[in-house]
């Protein structure tokens, strides 16, 4: 049974490393954007907060597995907070860092100054494991923001698949390693990561399709646009720019005088070009209206 515990713990490890590197190609994207865009930071604060106390918990213990994964994890969680510090937006910054103020500072060294002097043998692993298994359940549960977003939007762009993929198994593996080790701590909250990991790749099959497709009709329209522009658009549209330009050049260029007007006149009479007397004699008109009366002959 040890040897089998052993065994499901080393392939926990792996996989909660895979879930700690995971978001690595997100924040390379937030790196080379400089920019977190519309990404959620307390995931990443309430899992360094999480890891932190899981290495705690692994010492007092002690269990080398959960040490060794937590430890590593922790490290990692603390870079993406980082990163996250340095390119969110002023006020996320802000609310951001008296978060990381509040819970990694100040609450992680409250708890382990408490379990250290105030509580002692069993009692500090009770005390440690319930904090453990109540963040844990918080870290699981800190993509819900996500999952409402992809219901609102209907669509997964905003949530990573790869974390949600490696969150599920990572549940899934540390359920049946609390089960041989008959760890309570570590079983509760890992049954629950596994129930919202399920949930969460449930969503993202269910809009993986409607996102591909928004995103296909918004770029042919994209092209579509770029197409008219380039064939000239609309009839409508090119009579209206043509109309428009005709005007702001006609009132651009001097009016000629009615006398120039009337001559011209007198000649396309000549070639009985009837449509230029109408033109001539809106123009001569317009004259009137501007000027207040007309010309001279």
């Amino acid at each position: 049974m040890a040897t089998l515990s052993f065994f499901v713990g080393i392939i926990g490890n792996i996989i909660s490393l895979l879930v700690f590197v995971s978001p690595i190609k997100t924040f390379w994207g937030v790196v080379k954007k400089k920019s977190t865009e519309n990404y959620k930071g307390a995931p990443y604060i309430i899992t360094l907060l999480s890891t932190s106390l899981w290495t705690f918990y692994g010492i007092i213990k002690p269990d080398g597995l959960v040490v060794s994964v937590n430890g590593v994890g922790a490290i990692f969680q603390f870079i993406y907070a980082t990163l996250f510090l340095i390119y969110a937006p002023k006020n996320t910054k802000i609310m951001m860092a008296k978060l990381v103020a509040i819970l990694n500072v100040g609450f992680l060294g409250a708890v382990i100054v408490v379990a250290l002097v105030a509580i002692h043998g069993n009692l500090r692993i009770t005390f440690v494991g319930i904090l453990c298994a109540a963040l844990t359940i918080g870290m699981y549960a800190a993509p819900l923001s996500a999952m409402k977003r992809v219901v609102e939007t209907k669509s997964v762009e905003y949530m990573p698949f790869l974390l949600s993929f490696f969150l599920f198994l990572n549940g899934g593996v540390w359920s049946v390693y609390s089960a041989l080790v008959k760890d309570f701590y570590i079983g509760v909250p890992n049954a629950v990561g596994f129930v919202l990991g399920s949930a969460q790749l449930i969503l993202y099959l269910k809009y993986k399709n409607k996102s591909a497709s928004a995103k296909t009709t918004t770029a042919m329209e994209e092209d579509g646009s770029v197409h008219r522009d380039k064939d000239g658009g609309d009839d409508g549209d090119d009579a209206g720019i043509s109309k428009n330009r005709s005007l702001s050049e006609g009132k651009s260029l001097p009016k000629p005088s009615a006398n120039r007007e009337c001559s011209l006149q007198k000649i396309m009479k000549t070639l009985s070009l009837n449509d230029y007397e109408l033109s001539c004699s809106s123009w001569a008109n317009e004259a009137v209206v501007e000027n207040g009366k007309p010309d001279n002959p």
